[in-house]
């Protein structure tokens, strides 16, 4: 059963305390608190998702310039105004405002 966050509804509209309820996917909302009657409405919660594609998971690996690499991508960092410098990846080592990517910047070099 999922756990769902409410949030209580002051007198002045405002938010109030909140508090989470394991309850049914087809049970209805609540809108009196279980203990003190008071109104509340369910605050919508973004999904957990674990694993490899968590938030810290993902922090890492886009930090990770070496794996960027080893995975295909290619990572720029800001060195100036228009200016980006190559920090992982193939293609140009830098790339600027006044000298754009060229189709010959991405086409791999490979030996015959």
């Amino acid at each position: 059963m999922p756990i769902y966050v409410y949030e209580v509804i002051n007198e002045d509209g405002s938010d109030g305390e909140q508090f989470e309820l394991m309850q049914s996917i087809k049970a209805p909302a609540l809108t009196k608190h279980p203990e003190t009657g008071q109104p509340v409405r369910r605050v919508i919660q973004p999904a957990f998702i674990g694993g490899s594609w968590s938030d810290s998971a993902m922090k890492k690996s886009a930090n990770d310039n070496k794996r960027l690499g080893e995975l295909g991508f290619t990572k720029y960092v800001k060195a100036g105004d228009g200016v980006y410098e190559k920090a992982a990846g193939k293609g140009p080592q830098t790339i600027s405002k006044d000298r754009p990517i060229q189709a010959k910047d991405l086409k791999s070099k490979r030996k015959k």
